[in-house]
């Protein structure tokens, strides 16, 4: 050893003094605590300090040796780690164990709303079973306070654990709270049974016997139990024959029984991607480093975080819900919150294979629930000619079926609003996570005049943000098939949906009238939950900030076309617009909106500088505008026909920066000019000020139609398809549908191109006779107008922004079209299907 600075030191530079002074601090510290454990074990009266409480788990959990008796079992192993902590557990875990909550809340979320369906079903069931695996102290049950009334929700609770010290706290708490209900069992969770304790129950038996005898009395393991809920809050990360503990759960979960765990895991991305029953994988993958750092940091502690846990859960119970979280307080450890149900779906009145067919029906308005076509000669000919339609839904359940795995979590849903969709293909994952539209800009008030949408009515229409889908239900058509390639667009819209399944009118209001809600998330868990889908679920709690924001705009501020509206903003701001603005949504009359509009907004909204420098670029167009190349193209066309450019004397040169800039005046000025925004334009209302008004909101959000689409099954008509819309009616039973609203996607194909063409063949297949495709562009003559013509369809134009005429309060696009089938055409060949890019698949289970 060499000497330096009179400090012993070792050859690679560590200071020996100061180490012997550290191992002399722990030394002490230990002999201190391990007294201070066993004083704390002799009282065992009242929890210790907090301090002290982390004293003892820093001593338990890093320097006292776990060791048992010459056993050497499970039970002494826990009893090592906890026997010295048990009073101060709940003061210590409230830091380390995040999640505890959210899973409590997601689980009585689902009970409360399983109960609601049994009432409204005339099954009222006044017994539940609560089975807490590994409950510790009780704290898990005692939380459960925060969500239902604990003693008169639950009949009985069985709180299991193996740990006598952590089962003599809990057995203190519920003594002081004074709850009959709870009964604590230490005992291995793999040999407990329900009907060692519950009266009524098949193979009932004294849990005094043997337990080897009693298991041979058994004839056979059953496929389900009792319990109604099972919950598992890190227990299952310290079980080391977990399988079998898994196992378990299912004979002691109801058919219709809720399974909650909450534990630590730590997964690479390649052990989950290929798996379509997981629910979701939005933040669960874990880099290597963090994966390597916890599972040896946590081996200390005979806590296990191997992936194969959490995996054999998924493979074991079909997944309804999961969160993966970061516990940020505690250096990102990872943690997953999951709620399950049984794998093979239960049903009073049909079998597995019956549910997952009744659900390929809706999506497909198949002749399984529905009546064929009694048409024509040729009608009926085609529906002979066509293989058996099956949706993407029905393939995927079949294969997974077949290779013994769990339904993917769609089928779990207590709604079949949501059909399943693969979110890990490009076409969806192109969008970033991010919707282009926080609401819709398409005039539902129009809609409902041209379309008179009637019972018998199943219609197919692009998602966008849900605001016109929702308007068309509350016009009661049979069905209503909600496309949208973008996930997070329908994911938009089935938080609409399940709002108002859950949510009173005014919640429903703040979150979608002033997109903002400051409990949005604690709704989102105890609420809104069991009426979303696990994709849906776990985008909008990762991005709750939306709503709950104390700063900006709120839910109005988001998406890709929150870029234009900052633009406007921007412009008010560097024209110091701010008052006049504010000014035009308080205008009392039109008159006096245009004049703030002639005089004060419009020479800077409509400035050619602005409009060369932003509006007109390409990239800004497609970003905040959704608007493509080719409906770019669409609208230079129309310009450079235009007498603006061919006249006598012409007004504009053929450009983009003047096609665009006349594009908005004859988009803005009949706005401002004709429609009054604060009485009677939301969509313009919503843009200048960030949310709406009361006094005009879009249709979805009036208190009558909340109060229509809120009832009970009021939605059970909705279809949410998250595909292409030539995919979807490719897989719909041919002249079924009766209107096709296809917005401004048309605009999207290259000029002239066959997949437009197939695109319309297909429309025409699938639309009754006399059924109609209602469109908008942004061409006064859109070039496909011929296309729908030599397909079957008649075409009417009604309405065009001839003359500086507004077409309906949103004035975005040129023309709006309904075209009407007045003829069928010949059953496709193959060849005219592959150029659509649709390829039906027949499978029979």
């Amino acid at each position: 050893m060499a000497s330096h600075g009179g400090n012993l030191v070792l050859p690679f530079g560590i200071d020996i003094q100061p180490l012997y002074a550290g191992i002399a601090l722990v030394v002490v510290g230990g002999l201190w605590l391990s007294r201070l454990a066993s004083r704390s074990n002799d009282e065992g009266k009242e929890a210790p300090s907090l301090p002290t409480s982390f004293f003892l788990f820093f001593y338990s959990s890093f320097i006292k040796p776990h060791q048992g008796d010459s056993r050497a079992n499970q039970q002494d192993a826990l009893e090592s780690f906890y026997k010295t902590q048990a009073g101060a557990y709940d003061a210590t875990r409230k830091v380390l164990l995040h999640g505890r909550e959210d899973m409590l809340g997601l689980v009585a979320a689902q009970l409360e709303s399983k109960t609601e369906e049994m009432k409204a079903a005339g099954r009222d069931r006044s017994k539940r079973i609560w089975v807490d695996i590994g409950g510790g102290t009780g704290w898990n049950i005692e939380a459960m306070a925060r969500f239902v009334n604990v003693p008169d929700f639950f009949s009985s609770i069985y709180l299991v654990d193996f740990s006598p010290s952590l089962c003599a706290v809990a057995r203190k708490r519920f003594e002081r709270l004074g709850w009959n209900n709870v009964n604590v069992v230490c005992e291995d969770a793999r040999k407990f049974r329900l009907e060692h304790y519950e009266t009524g129950m098949h193979t009932a038996q004294n849990p005094l016997r043997s337990p080897v005898l009693s298991y041979f009395k058994q004839q056979q393991l059953r496929e389900h139990g009792g319990a109604d809920l099972v919950t598992m809050s890190y227990s299952l990360s310290m079980i080391p024959d977990y399988y079998s503990v898994i196992d378990s759960v299912t004979w002691l979960l109801s058919p219709h029984g809720v399974l909650g765990v909450v534990d630590f895991y730590v997964q690479n991305r390649t052990d989950f991607s290929f798996r379509n029953y997981t629910g979701g994988l939005l933040g669960r993958h874990v880099n290597a480093v963090s994966r390597m750092f916890w599972r040896a940091w946590f081996d200390f502690d005979r806590v296990g975080l191997e992936p194969s846990r959490r995996d054999y859960l998924e493979y074991k119970f079909g997944t309804v819900l999961n969160i993966n979280g970061r516990n940020r307080s505690l250096g990102y450890i990872p943690y997953y919150v999951w709620v399950g149900c049984h794998k093979k779906p239960f049903s009073p009145s049909s079998l597995p294979h019956e549910i997952i067919e009744r659900i390929d029906a809706l999506a497909t308005e198949s002749p399984y629930l529905f009546p064929a076509n009694q048409g024509d000669a040729l009608t009926r000919a085609i529906e002979r000619s066509a293989p058996e339609i099956r949706s993407k839904a029905f393939v995927t359940a079949v294969q997974n079926l077949s290779a013994n795995l769990p339904l993917p979590s769609f089928f779990y849903q207590n709604h079949h609003w949501r059909i399943y969709y693969d979110d890990q293909l490009q076409k969806h994952t192109q969008f970033n996570n991010e919707y282009i539209y926080a609401f819709t800009w398409e005039d539902a008030r129009v809609d409902e005049r041209l379309l008179k949408l009637g019972p018998e009515d199943k219609v197919v229409a692009i998602s966008s943000a849900g605001d016109n889908i929702l308007s068309y239900l509350a016009q009661s058509p049979a069905r209503v098939h909600a496309v949208d390639l973008n996930p997070t667009q329908n994911h938009l819209l089935e938080l609409k949906a399940a709002s108002y399944t859950a949510l009173p009118y005014e919640d429903f209001w703040n979150i979608f009238g002033e997109g903002k809600h400051p409990n949005f998330r604690e709704l989102l868990i105890t609420k809104l939950s069991p009426h979303m889908s696990g994709r849906a679920f776990q985008f909008w709690l990762n991005n709750s900030h939306v709503f709950q924001n104390s700063k900006g705009y709120g839910l109005y501020d988001t998406g890709g076309s929150r870029h234009a509206i900052r633009v406007f903003r921007w412009v008010a701001r560097l024209f110091g617009l701010q008052s006049a603005v504010k000014q035009l949504l308080e205008a009392k009359t039109l008159n006096e909106q245009r004049e703030i509009w002639r005089n004060k907004i419009r020479p800077a909204l409509l400035s050619k500088l602005v409009c060369n420098l932003v509006v007109a670029q390409e990239s800004f167009l497609w970003s905040a505008l959704g608007v493509p190349k080719n409906q770019l193209a669409m609208i230079e066309g129309d310009h450079a026909k235009s007498d603006l450019v061919k006249g006598e004397k012409p007004l504009a040169k053929n450009t983009r920066s003047h096609a665009i800039w006349h594009y908005m005046v004859n988009t803005l000025d009949p706005v401002a000019e004709e429609t009054h925004i604060a009485a009677d334009n939301p969509y313009y209302y919503v843009c200048m000020a960030g949310k709406f008004s009361r006094k005009c909101p879009l249709e979805y959000l009036r208190p009558e139609v909340h109060a229509k689409l809120s009832r009970p099954n009021a939605l059970h008509g909705l279809r949410i398809h998250t595909d292409e819309l030539e995919e979807v009616i490719a897989r719909i039973t041919p002249g079924t549908l009766t209107v096709a609203v296809v917005m401004d996607s048309m605009d999207w194909f290259d000029t002239g191109s066959k997949a437009a063409a197939a695109q319309v063949s297909k429309l025409n297949r699938a639309l009754a006779m006399g059924g109609r495709v209602m469109l908008r562009s942004s061409a006064l003559s859109p070039w496909y107008i011929e296309v729908f013509e030599a397909h079957g369809f008649t075409a009417k134009c009604h309405g065009a922004r001839l003359d500086g005429a507004c077409i309906d309060r949103v004035n975005m696009y040129a023309s709006c079209w309904v075209c009407t089938k007045v003829e069928n055409l010949p059953p496709p060949t193959p060849e005219m299907d592959r150029i659509g890019g649709a390829e039906i698949t027949s499978l029979t289970i």
